[in-house]
C-alpha cells in the first residue's frame, strides 16, 4: 500500500505531510511514557520485525500480493498505539529513503495511511474485542488479528479517498481498494495473530505488562535475520493490491512518470549485479538500521527518570 510519486496532487501530499508531521511530534511525547531504557531494545527489535516482514509479499488471488503493515502487532507489543505509531513511521522513512519503496513526497500520505490510521484502528478495535472477549490474555491473538484485518482496510479506503481527492482515480477506486484489501487483511490478522501466539508463549518478556526482564538477543535477532535474508527470497514477484487496481483503473503510469528519488544503492531491496544475495544483503542492512534508529528514538524520548 506504499504510494508511490505521481499518485497524490500537491495539495493532498501536503496535507498529509503536515498531519503526519504534527501526528509524530506529539507521539515522540506521549511516548515517553511508554519507554525506559529496559523497552529500548523492544521498539528496535519491533521495527526491525516489521522492516523485515514488510519484505515477504504473500500472493492473495488473481495475481496480486500483498504484505504484513504490522500497525496493530507493533501496537500491541510496545503497549502504546502512539509507539506503533513511531515505530512503523521509522520503517515508511527508511524504506523510502534507503530502498526507493514509496514516494518521497507521498510519505506524509504514507505515514498518516499506515502509521496512524492502521495503528490506531487496530489498536482501538483490539481493545474492544478485548473488553467483549472478557479481557482474557489468551484471546488476545484473536482479538488483533480480528483488528489487524479490519486496519488493513481502513487504512485502503484511506488511501483510496487520498487518490480521489488528488484527481488520480474516480470513486470506482474505493471499492477496487476495498475489495483486494479485504482479502490481505486476512493475511495480516493470520500473521498478527499468530506471532502474538508464539510470544506469549516462549517470550512473554517482549510483550508488555509482563514483569520479566528482557531475556536475551539471540532469538529475536535469529528470527529477524532469516526473515530479512532468507524469507524475503520468496516474496512472491506478483503486484501489490495498490499496484494492481492502479494497473486495472488505468493509472499505474502515473508512478512512472513521477519519481522523487535519494540516491541510493540499496532500490527495489537489491544491490545490482548481485542477484538473491543482494536482496538478501540489502534485507539485512535495513533490518539493522531500522533498529538503530528505532532503539535510538527510544532513549531520545525517554521518561526523564528512566
Amino acid at each position: 500500500m506504499h504510494i508511490p510519486d505521481g499518485f497524490v496532487s500537491v495539495p493532498v501530499a501536503g496535507a498529509t505531510g503536515l498531519v503526519s508531521l504534527a501526528g509524530l511530534l506529539f507521539a515522540s511525547g506521549r511516548s515517553q511514557t511508554a519507554f525506559g531504557i529496559r523497552r529500548a531494545p523492544i521498539l528496535g527489535l519491533t521495527t526491525a520485525f516489521i522492516f523485515a516482514a514488510q519484505m515477504i509479499n504473500f500472493p492473495v488471488a488473481g495475481g496480486t500480493s500483498g504484505h504484513l503493515l504490522g500497525g496493530t502487532l507493533a501496537a500491541i507489543v510496545l503497549g502504546s498505539p502512539w509507539a506503533g505509531s513511531l515505530c512503523i513511521a521509522t520503517v515508511l522513512i527508511i524504506q523510502a529513503v534507503l530502498f526507493a519503496d514509496g514516494g518521497i513526497t507521498a510519505l506524509g500520505a504514507n505515514i498518516l495511511n499506515m502509521a496512524f490510521i492502521g495503528v490506531w484502528v487496530g489498536w482501538m478495535l483490539t481493545q474492544t474485542l478485548q473488553r467483549l472477549f472478557g479481557g482474557s490474555k489468551a484471546r488476545l491473538p484473536l482479538a488483533a488479528g480480528i483488528a489487524a484485518a479490519v486496519s488493513v482496510v481502513v487504512a485502503a479506503i484511506a488511501c483510496a479517498i487520498e487518490l480521489v481527492l488528488s484527481g488520480t482515480a474516480s470513486i470506482a477506486v474505493v471499492p477496487a481498494m476495498t475489495g483486494i484489501h479485504i482479502l490481505i487483511g486476512i493475511g495480516e490478522g493470520l500473521i498478527t495473530g499468530g506471532v502474538l501466539t508464539y510470544l506469549a508463549k516462549a517470550r512473554p518478556d517482549l510483550l508488555p505488562g509482563e514483569q520479566q526482564e528482557f531475556r536475551g538477543w539471540l532469538v529475536p535477532v535469529v528470527t529477524i535475520v532469516l526473515v530479512a535474508g532468507a524469507l524475503s527470497l520468496l516474496a512472491s514477484a506478483w503486484p501489490d493490491g495498490l499496484e494492481r487496481v492502479a494497473e486495472d483503473l488505468g493509472f499505474i503510469k502515473l508512478g512512472e512518470e513521477v519519481r522523487i528519488s535519494v540516491p541510493t544503492p540499496l532500490a527495489d531491496y537489491g544491490i545490482e549485479g548481485l542477484g538473491a544475495i543482494g536482496t538478501s544483503i540489502a534485507g539485512l542492512l535495513g533490518a539493522a538500521v531500522c533498529f538503530a534508529t528505532a532503539f535510538g528514538i527510544a532513549k531520545v524520548v525517554r521518561p526523564k527518570n528512566a
